[in-house]
């Protein structure tokens, strides 16, 4: 698998890595063999990035990440993990003394002395203008708590505060093909900055696998059913903002695109991969068939319809999503 570097990141990641969110809850229940086997089946593929959150099922996915270190080695892999998201969302509870007692905690449930990555995980926007926020996590890379630091982000104009700040290495945003606005000015601030960008919800929560139709039923426990309005997050995070069956009409116009031989979410990871200055992209699975698909889109040649792209999303998506993130 091709492996990108950012000069602040300082560490080669491949292109294509995991999102470990669904190992933990909110996309209905994992059984933790079927989890391992998910970790194990990447790895193999050549995967060495996965992307964690202590919130993920209150610490479960850290501490699944964590067995697989110590059934796998860690030599060669970087974890991801976030915080800040397991208590109320002002900006009074991003201190220092939290800081430390989240970072012992992923620690643990992951079995490290030293975080690879630690992101703060879409916090609300005054924290990214916080000098004091930034200067803890700054001690933090001095104590070797943590290795280096990011922000998982929200909106276009948090990702471009964040990547200001020196310390920063890495910016996690949604980029998709039916959320292009992080191209204009997010991925070019992104490379010259040296910051990494790690692409999250790549497939629109499943979106742009193509697989969902107007009768697909989702679980209780899936956000895909009960987060659809932003009833218990912000709403981007669940198809990335697109009307269910908008998104369903501008699959169907992407599908003839999609290669010989290639999937609609291979097609669609291959995209964000062949973006300038993206560093890492984080679809997730649910078993290890899905994981090793998904690392196949690896594989692809460049893709050459990124004009037909644009315009599907122009005509049907750009007036949901563009101005809102």
């Amino acid at each position: 698998m091709e492996n990108r570097n950012a000069v602040r990141l300082g560490r080669r990641v491949g292109v294509v890595g995991l999102g470990c969110w669904q190992l933990g809850a909110d996309w209905g229940q994992v059984d933790e063999s079927d989890a391992l086997a998910v970790l194990h089946a990447a790895a193999d593929t050549g995967v060495n990035f996965f992307d964690t959150a202590d919130v993920y099922g209150d610490g479960r996915s850290e501490t699944l990440v964590g067995r697989f270190l110590r059934e796998r080695g860690d030599d060669g892999i970087t974890v991801a993990t976030k915080m800040g998201r397991r208590v109320e969302q002002v900006p009074e509870n991003y201190t220092r003394e939290n800081f430390l007692a989240w970072n012992d905690r992923s620690r643990a449930n992951l079995g490290v002395d030293t975080l690879d990555l630690v992101q703060l995980h879409c916090p609300p926007t005054p924290v990214y203008s916080t000098d004091e926020v930034f200067d803890a996590l700054d001690e933090m890379v001095e104590a070797k708590r943590i290795a280096a630091y990011g922000v998982s982000v929200e909106t276009v104009d948090e990702a471009l505060t964040a990547i200001a700040r020196p310390g920063v290495a890495s910016v996690q945003i949604i980029l998709n093909a039916f959320r292009l606005k992080p191209l204009e000015r997010v991925l070019p601030a992104a490379a010259e900055a040296g910051v990494a960008i790690i692409a999250r919800v790549p497939l629109a929560s499943g979106l742009l696998s193509g697989k969902y139709t107007r009768d697909t039923k989702f679980g209780e426990d899936d956000h895909r059913n009960y987060n659809r309005h932003g009833e218990a997050f912000d709403v981007g995070e669940t198809f990335s903002g697109v009307p269910y069956e908008v998104g369903l009409e501008a699959v169907e116009r992407l599908r003839p695109l999609v290669p010989a031989g290639a999937t609609l979410a291979q097609f669609a990871l291959r995209w964000i991969i062949d973006q300038p200055g993206v560093t890492v992209v984080i679809p997730g699975a649910r078993n290890p068939e899905q994981a090793r698909a998904n690392s196949a889109a690896a594989d692809l040649a460049p893709l050459t319809v990124q004009d037909e792209v644009r315009a599907v999303y122009d005509e049907l998506v750009r007036p949901l999503v563009h101005d809102r993130w």
